[in-house]
């Protein structure tokens, strides 16, 4: 028996969840394949994974429906505060001076995962196939042809639009053997929670050191996140400190803005490399998120330009819905890979940049590290330019990312 669909999503994570999510205002019909079993939600834990939300991000689950199941677990950031250790310069980041009422939030993944589940859940357009995994796709000149394994068995689907959403080991990516940009930083993420004394409500903190960014993202109940950047050699000695020995390691890096820092939780490793897929649209296919690009965490951007490709995408393939145009033709997907292409290069340079150059360790290189940080806080309009960056809002805005919802595509 063969199943027909107009989209197929390979991966319902955060990033294929949220786009048949988004999908499911539309007339679309769509198979949304994923290979790990949904499981009850957890209870909230002491150091589970969060995910720092741009405005522009917030906005898009907000026209989604989603955002009132997220709410009540997400921490505002209200202010970002980005330095380098050892140096004089200091750039602050402001919502009042923004407009806004927050510039970001940061959620737990566990939040959102529930809240797409929910979603999914009403949608009678939406069928998830979990667990199944793809064993095969092929190509033809009006659709994709899959071999998808479901409960022990082999399930025929044919779709219009195949979506690889499948993370950054990506099978279908391999599969294709697609050209990329790559580096290797050299560096990995330590994943940690920690609850200082001194908490400051709703500021998060950007600071660059000499083996890479340090960042401390607001949590509720007074905790704050820690992505810490170190170096390939160092990370098996901050993985192997105890609580205490840790807690006095970071407290030396970051230094007492937050008062004393105390209850470390587990931490976590994370090798960084940059990923860009020179062509993320093919015949009938489309890469997005961490398939189609995986970035340094520095600034943290990599979700929120994975969900900038959501909110692209679905309102490409709405219109398309509306149009009666055939969704994975070659012009439906043209008009996307327009709006995608200059964004997700862009956002790649960006933070590939700053990953290099805030540990160049010359002095003169240095100098004017503190000096472009100093002139950022002088400066209103760079503030502002910067900003809206990393808001997600200097790029041009699909429905979702204003917070208008996909049944105004034709407006």
């Amino acid at each position: 028996m063969l199943h027909e669909y107009d989209v197929a999503i390979i991966g319902g994570g955060l990033v294929g969840g949220s786009l048949a999510s988004a999908l499911a205002s539309t007339r679309l019909r769509v198979a949304l394949i994923e290979a790990v079993p949904t499981v009850a939600a957890q209870h909230p834990s002491y150091d589970e994974r969060v995910i720092a939300l741009s405005l522009g991000s917030q906005r898009i689950f907000e026209a989604m429906g989603l955002w009132p199941d997220m709410a009540p677990e997400a921490e505002p950031i209200l202010k970002v505060h980005v330095s380098e250790r050892g140096q004089y310069g200091i750039a602050r980041l402001d919502r009042a001076e923004e407009g806004v009422a927050t510039l970001g939030a940061v959620v737990p993944a566990r939040a959102m995962g529930v809240a797409i589940r929910l979603a999914l859940d009403h949608a009678d357009n939406i069928e998830l196939l979990c667990p199944a995994r793809l064993i095969e796709h092929r190509v033809h000149g009006d659709g994709v042809d899959l071999d998808v394994q479901v409960d022990g068995e082999t399930r025929h689907l044919r779709t219009r639009l195949l979506v690889a959403a499948d993370g950054g080991d990506s099978a279908i990516r391999e599969r294709l053997s697609l050209k990329a940009r790559e580096h290797a930083y050299g560096q990995d993420a330590i994943i940690a929670t920690v609850t200082p004394d001194r908490p400051r409500t709703g500021v998060a903190f950007e600071r660059f050191t000499d083996s890479g960014p340090l960042a401390l993202l607001p949590m509720t109940g007074g905790r704050y996140s820690v992505v810490w950047t170190c170096r390939e050699n160092e990370t098996a000695d901050l993985l192997a400190l105890s609580d205490a020995e840790f807690l006095d390691r970071l407290q030396d890096r970051f230094g007492y803005r937050l008062g004393r820092l105390t209850r470390a939780s587990a931490r976590r490793a994370y090798p960084l490399k940059l990923r860009l897929i020179r062509a993320p649209v093919q015949e009938r296919l489309v890469l997005i998120g961490n398939a189609a690009h995986s970035l340094h965490p520095v600034a943290g951007q990599g979700f929120n330009l994975g969900l900038r490709d959501v909110a692209a995408l679905a309102e490409v393939l709405a219109r398309s819905a509306v149009t009666g145009a055939d969704p994975g033709a070659a012009a439906t997907l043209s008009e996307y890979a327009r709006w995608r292409g200059r964004d997700q290069a862009g956002t790649a340079s960006l933070t590939d940049a700053l990953a290099r150059l805030f540990v160049i360790p010359l002095a003169p290189v240095r100098f004017a590290r503190g000096a472009g940080l100093l002139g950022l806080d002088l400066l209103p309009c760079a503030r502002h330019r910067l900003a809206r960056r990393f808001m997600g809002l200097d790029v041009p805005l699909p429905h979702l990312a204003r917070g208008l919802s996909l049944e105004h595509v034709n407006d």
